[in-house]
């Protein structure tokens, strides 16, 4: 599945980039009996129906070409959302001052997901402001700790 996900990378990257939209995500899920190629993409402004569907359209073609899916599956290409996954370093870094989501491989005082405010990205470790409870707590996360990171809304 990993090599479906990136020889799918390969394919649309050039395409995001003559659309001037940013990848952010491919994702092969199987969900009951269906599989699902999920390509999600953005720009600053956010992205418009119309760009999502050029998109599909090229990777589409591309995807015929060199027909390296075996199963029947479904193509989306979507805007992220708001909760949109942080996949690197960088997008990382962009985001001080924003609420994110944090789901770490080990425990890190006994908690595996941490909910709070960005507030530092150096050295490779997140600084994350938590409530806990009614106090706020400062939480040090590697960043090769954290199996994903992305933005969240606060309730």
């Amino acid at each position: 599945m990993s090599n479906i996900v990136a020889k799918t990378e390969e394919l649309v990257k050039p395409i995001c980039e003559a659309a001037q939209v940013d990848l952010v995500d491919v994702e092969y899920v199987k969900e009951g009996q269906v599989f699902f190629l999920r390509v999600y993409v953005d720009t600053p402004e956010g992205i418009d129906i119309d760009q999502c569907a050029t998109i599909a359209e090229a990777l589409s073609e591309k995807l015929d070409q060199h027909d390296y899916i075996e199963d029947e599956y479904m193509l989306e290409v979507s805007s992220p959302g708001a909760e949109r996954p942080l996949k690197t370093k960088e997008e990382v870094a962009q985001s001080i001052g924003a609420y994110v989501n944090v789901r770490t491989y080990k425990a890190i005082d006994n908690q595996k997901e941490f909910e709070g405010y960005l507030t530092q990205f150096e050295n490779d470790i997140m600084t994350l402001e938590v409530l806990v409870k009614t106090r706020k707590k400062t939480v040090e996360i590697p960043y090769d700790m954290a199996s994903k990171v992305r933005l969240a809304i606060k309730f």
